[in-house]
């Protein structure tokens, strides 16, 4: 399938080096807003054609846009590609509202295209070892869980930080979709979550010294209940200089304890330890998805087109995870236990094509 990449910023150049190397996907085109930054990204990649967004929206040889702009902008860019009759692929997340989402959905059907979206990281080697393990019942019933994700900020590392504590940014906006897409691909759709949201500055500092204005909270508590009846806790934090609590999730079952190395990677390690056991034992991972295979959802997504079938990294897992992660923030603000207004169907386990 014929791909157009909409967004050539930092994220783009991993998609730009695996697409190519997965099977059935073809870049043919790239495009930004700066034009020039998209030329540049053809010739370092060797990409056929490059220029505006209009002119890629409109041009027949592209099947599939994959949009890597920022999140304010993942909406309008897909509504704009849908109804030039192309699928979409979408970064997390796939809207700033559950509301956007669901019109990107509807206006998709209507157009009888395809929207899947990022991250696609719950189809890497990991995760999907961690899944085999639960349905076989390595840890018997599920029953509880921790997830941490404790950062300093982001200004510490990225040339251009400013989205991350705008709306739509934020931990949980921006590393929530890694572990909860993760945690539905392993124990199933959230019913209900409730939480506590702070902000620890009005604004960030980059190490040369520009201030950056504070939005959103950048530090949630939440517990989230999932209709299978598993409770987790997870915190999501912009606001921690230094941690020994490694990112990851963790798993109790009435029979053991599985560990799940941080979701935003494809690879492992994976831990499990059984209730008589005395020491973990690393289990080995049994998918061939370890490396940073970003891109990985996109391939499948073909794939699934191809072959009729549903599509695992899909805009309804997506859809749910974003209602889950503004029900958080809509939990905190209002002091209450709230239920997630949308579900979704466990994705299937993967291995390979």
């Amino acid at each position: 399938m014929r791909i157009g990449v909409i967004g050539c910023g930092k994220i783009s150049g991993i998609y730009f080096q695996n697409l190519p190397q997965l099977p059935q996907t073809e870049v043919v085109r790239c495009a930004d807003l700066d034009v020039g930054r998209a030329k540049e990204a053809a010739a370092q990649h060797g990409i056929p054609s490059a220029g505006s967004v209009d002119d890629l929206l409109v041009d027949d040889s592209v099947d599939l846009v994959v949009n890597l702009t920022i999140p304010a902008a993942h909406v309008a860019v897909g509504l704009a590609a849908v109804r030039a009759g192309k699928h979409v692929y979408a970064e997390k997340p796939l809207a700033l509202t559950t509301d956007d989402g669901r019109e990107l959905l509807v206006e998709a059907a209507q157009h009888n295209v395809r929207v899947g979206s990022a991250p696609d990281t719950f189809l890497g080697a990991g995760l999907q070892t961690a899944r085999a393990l639960l349905d076989e019942g390595a840890i018997g019933t599920p029953r509880a869980g921790a997830v941490h994700m404790l950062s300093p900020g982001h200004e510490h590392w990225h040339p251009e930080p400013d989205f991350y504590y705008q709306r739509g940014g934020g931990p949980l906006f921006d590393m929530g979709p890694y572990y909860l897409t993760a945690l539905v691909n392993l124990l199933g759709p959230v019913a209900a979550a409730s939480a506590v949201a702070t902000s620890g500055s009005p604004t960030r500092r980059t190490p040369q010294g520009r201030e950056i204005p504070v939005e959103v909270p950048t530090h949630v508590s939440a517990v989230l209940e999932f209709e299978g009846g598993a409770t987790v806790t997870a915190v999501f934090s912009f606001d921690v200089p230094a941690s020994t609590v490694p990112h990851g999730i963790e798993l109790y079952g009435s029979d053991g304890t599985l560990v799940v190395h941080d979701p935003n990677n494809f690879g492992g390690p994976v831990l499990s330890r059984g209730k008589g056991d005395t020491e973990w034992r690393e289990e080995p991972l049994r998918t061939p998805w370890s490396e940073n295979s970003r891109g990985l959802g996109v391939a499948e997504m073909v794939a699934a087109i191809e072959a009729g079938r549903d599509h695992r990294a899909s805009a309804t897992l997506a859809l749910h995870v974003l209602d889950t992660m503004e029900t958080i923030h809509a939990a905190a603000e209002r002091g209450e236990r709230l239920p997630v207004r949308t579900t979704c169907v466990r994705p299937e386990p993967f291995d390979t094509f």
